[in-house]
C-alpha cells in the first residue's frame, strides 16, 4: 500500500558534534537513540514528523521548543513533515490531561488555524517543509478501517497510560474517544511515512502508537525524541489560562517583561531550552551575575530571536526607564471612558485583571499606583474621575481618559 524510500544526499550534514546536541541538548528521551544516531550518521535523508493540534491561537515558547528542535534537524538537511491536527483536535490530545478535554468545533478550530501556518513559519523554514493537515486523510477512514486500527491495542494498555490510571482510581470518566487519538496520531506516521516523530515527554504514549500502527501496515517503526517540558513563568505548569506564558507573538516590549518577572530559579531551563546559547555561554550568564542581570541577558535572546537584536535593545531600554526611572512606557493601552468609575469596574471590564478579588489582593499587596501622583491606590473602591496613567501589578499598565 505505501511505498518505502530512503535516499543518500549530499546535502546532509553527518557532523558528529552537532548530531550529538540535537539528541542531548534539550532532550528527556530517546527511543530508539542507537537506531535514531546510525541514521543520523549515515548521510540519509530522514523524514522528521511533528504535529501541533491548534488548541488554541497563539504558540507559546514551551511549544516552541519542540520547534526549534525540528529546526535543527532541518539544518542538517533532513525533510521536516509539519502536521496540523485539524482533525486530531476534533478528538481531543488526554496526554497530561487528569479530566477530559472538551471537543472543539469546527468554527474554534478554523479560527485558532488563522494565523498558525505564521507563526510556525517565525521558527522553521516553510520553503523546504512539507505541511499537511491531518483531516486530508483521517476524515476519510472507514469504520472498518478505524476498527482494524483499535485491533493494535487492548483496554489494558490504554488503562495503564499514567493520567488514565489516575482517572479511573479517582472514578473519573473516560471516553472511548479519547482511546481512539493515539490511533490517529499515530496513522498520521503512516501517511507521512516518518522516519522519526518529536514531541514533548508528555506525548510518549501517543508517539510510541506511530510505531505500533506503522507495524500493522507493514512500514518501518520511527524513532521517537521527546524535548523537556518548560514550565510557566511562576513555576507551575505552562498554561494559558493561568497566564504564565510567553507567547511567540507577544509584543517585544511584552515580551521581555514577563521573562523579568519570572522566577529566579527558573533560569538555567529557560537559558537551556530556549536559546541558542553555549554551555559554557549559559554558565558564563548566570555563575556570580545577580538574577536581574542574568534576566536581562535571557530577555535580550529570546526577543531577538523571534524579532531582532535592535528591538530587544529598545524593549531593554522601554524596561529600563519604566522600572527603574519610574516612568510610563510606550505603547501604553488607553482605555476611554465617559464618566466617573470605580478602578475595578474598569480594569475587570477590559481584562486588566480577572477578578474583583484579584483586583483587591493586588490593592492590599501595594500593587496598584497612581504613575502621575507616584502614589500607591490601596483603596478598594478607588473612583477615577480624571484622566490617569496607573500600573496595575508589574507590567500592566493603562492610561484612562474621560470623554
Amino acid at each position: 500500500m505505501f511505498t518505502l524510500f530512503r535516499r543518500k544526499n549530499k546535502g546532509i550534514v553527518t557532523d558528529a558534534k552537532k548530531i550529538n546536541e540535537i539528541l542531548t541538548r534539550g532532550v528527556e528521551d530517546i527511543f530508539v537513540k542507537e537506531d535514531l544516531e546510525k541514521k543520523l550518521l549515515s548521510g540519509e535523508q530522514l523524514r522528521v514528523k511533528l504535529g501541533f493540534d491548534p488548541t488554541g491561537d497563539k504558540i507559546h515558547i514551551g511549544r516552541a521548543i519542540i520547534l526549534r528542535k525540528l529546526k535543527e534537524f532541518q539544518k542538517l538537511g533532513h525533510q521536516v513533515v509539519f502536521i496540523v491536527g485539524d482533525f486530531t483536535a476534533l478528538i481531543g490530545d488526554p496526554s497530561d490531561k487528569l479530566e477530559k478535554r472538551p471537543m472543539l468545533s469546527v468554527d474554534q478550530i478554523k479560527a485558532n488555524l488563522k494565523n498558525y501556518k505564521k507563526q510556525i513559519g517565525r521558527i522553521i523554514d516553510l520553503n523546504t517543509s512539507e505541511f499537511h493537515f491531518n483531516s486530508k486523510w483521517l476524515s476519510k477512514l472507514t469504520f472498518k478501517e478505524i476498527t482494524e486500527l483499535a485491533e493494535s491495542f487492548t483496554v489494558q494498555q490504554m488503562s495503564n497510560r499514567r493520567n488514565f490510571k489516575e482517572r479511573l482510581k479517582n472514578g473519573q470518566d473516560i471516553s472511548l474517544r479519547e482511546f481512539l487519538y493515539p490511533l490517529m496520531q499515530g496513522y498520521d506516521s503512516v501517511e507521512v511515512k516518518a522516519d522519526v516523530e518529536i514531541g514533548g515527554f508528555d506525548q510518549l504514549f501517543n508517539l510510541k502508537a506511530g510505531r505500533v500502527i506503522q507495524k500493522h501496515f507493514g512500514q518501518p517503526e520511527q524513532d521517537i525524541l521527546t524535548t523537556k517540558m518548560l514550565e510557566g513563568t511562576d513555576g507551575r505548569k505552562m498554561s494559558t489560562s493561568w497566564g504564565n506564558v510567553i507567547n511567540i507573538t507577544d509584543e517585544p516590549n511584552d515580551m521581555y517583561g514577563k521573562i523579568m518577572s519570572m522566577k529566579d530559579e527558573l533560569l538555567p531551563q529557560y537559558f537551556l531550552l530556549c536559546t541558542d546559547l553555549s554551555e559554557q555561554e549559559i554558565n558564563e550568564a548566570i555563575d556570580g551575575v545577580h538574577p536581574k542581570e542574568a534576566k536581562m541577558r535571557l530577555a535580550r535572546e529570546i526577543v531577538s530571536i523571534y524579532y531582532s537584536k535592535n528591538l530587544a535593545k529598545k524593549a531593554e531600554s522601554n524596561f529600563v526607564d519604566t522600572f527603574s526611572k519610574g516612568s510610563v512606557p510606550e505603547n501604553i493601552q488607553e482605555i476611554i471612558i465617559f464618566k466617573s468609575l470605580p478602578l475595578s469596574d474598569i480594569v475587570i471590564e477590559n481584562k486588566i485583571v480577572s477578578s474583583k478579588s484579584e483586583f483587591k489582593r493586588l490593592a492590599q499587596e501595594g500593587g496598584i499606583k497612581d504613575l502621575e501622583t507616584d502614589k500607591i491606590i490601596t483603596d478598594f473602591n478607588y473612583v477615577v474621575s480624571s484622566n490617569q496613567a496607573i500600573r496595575i501589578g508589574k507590567k500592566r499598565f493603562i492610561k484612562i481618559s474621560i470623554k
